[in-house]
């Protein structure tokens, strides 16, 4: 009774900027339409390039509805991270539009190939930053058929060379592998584990396994609709090989960490982990993760099984952690 009376006692945070406060800050600019704010926070961000990709990507989203971007390039046409973050955020509206299309109705190849140069002008403007690469190889997913695999790993290849690690980079390639867009369940879970294999101890790219098996649960629901797909699904997360990989995701990734802290940049990824070990009953780690996650939660990947606030609190008081 215990556990199942502390679930009336929780409820998670899901702050959309994952904790980053300087992130809310600047995010609060952006209503007002002024621009300094952002400029700020990238300067201050520096060549920190998880943090810089983590905060581009969310403001990205933010300016998406809104001109801001344009008004700081105005003001300063030549700074390299209003470029980057116009880049991103012409990417964000690009995903937006077919969105709203709906799925396999292509939005304009125009409006494709004009978000492609807004990001190559990105590139040759700062060499040294990743970040542009990853929205080329983002929108890449766009075209109806994809892009030549020479151009895909040419992009990859620039990106790879200034943040070899970079775990939105490995991200967005594993999407276009999917099924979903331009390839196979086995070509993404190929993908996923070869970057899990040369990964260091203490870096996340071994999630990218759990992100592959979501990519493949959504797949599976979309292809089974009105089908009871998910009663059919229940061993998709618990069969042997999931089992093995959250516990080599730990292993590789969570056992290696340095230092207790969670920073905004993982919470996404940790979460993930989470919801895996859940699914998968290694509630030992499942109750570990949570511990590490406190009151830190990210609507996806919950909301793939249910409602994401019921599924956090019901797991979460399931495997037991407190406080």
């Amino acid at each position: 009774m215990a556990r199942g009376s502390s679930r009336h006692d929780f409820t998670p945070d899901f702050d959309p900027d994952y904790g980053d406060t300087a992130l809310t800050c600047a995010r609060q600019d952006i209503v007002i339409g002024r621009w300094q704010g952002l400029r700020e926070l990238l300067r201050a961000t520096g060549p920190d390039w998880p943090v810089r990709g983590h905060r581009i990507r969310l403001l990205a989203q933010a300016c998406a509805g809104s001109s801001t971007v344009e008004s700081w390039l105005a003001a300063e046409p030549h700074s390299v991270d209003a470029l980057a973050l116009r880049a991103a955020t012409e990417t964000a509206r690009a995903f937006n539009l077919a969105i709203a299309a709906g799925r396999g109705v292509p939005i304009d190849r125009q409006r494709i190939d004009a978000t492609v140069l807004t990001c190559l002008k990105a590139t040759e403007a700062d060499p040294p930053d990743p970040t542009p690469w990853i929205s080329l190889i983002s929108v890449a997913r766009l075209y109806p058929s994809g892009v030549r695999r020479q151009e895909l790993a040419r992009w990859w290849d620039e990106l790879h060379q200034r943040d070899p690690y970079s775990m939105e980079g490995h991200l967005q390639v594993l999407h276009y592998y999917s099924a979903r867009w331009h390839g196979t369940h086995g070509l993404m879970y190929d993908f996923a584990r070869d970057a899990a294999g040369v990964a260091p101890p203490g870096c996340p790219l071994p999630v990218l396994v759990q992100y592959a098996r979501v990519e493949e649960f959504r797949y599976a629901l979309d292809a089974a609709r009105g089908r009871h797909a998910a009663l059919r699904l229940g061993q998709h997360w618990s069969h042997d090989g999931a089992v093995s990989d959250v516990r080599r995701t730990w292993e590789r990734w969570i056992t290696g960490r340095t230092g207790d802290g969670v920073a905004p940049a993982e919470l996404r990824d940790l979460n993930y982990l989470a919801h895996a070990a859940c699914h998968a009953g290694t509630h030992d780690i499942a109750a570990a993760l949570f511990r590490m996650l406190g009151r830190r939660a990210t609507r996806v990947p919950w909301a793939y099984t249910g409602d994401p606030e019921k599924q956090f609190v019901r797991w979460r008081g399931e495997v037991g952690p407190r406080g």
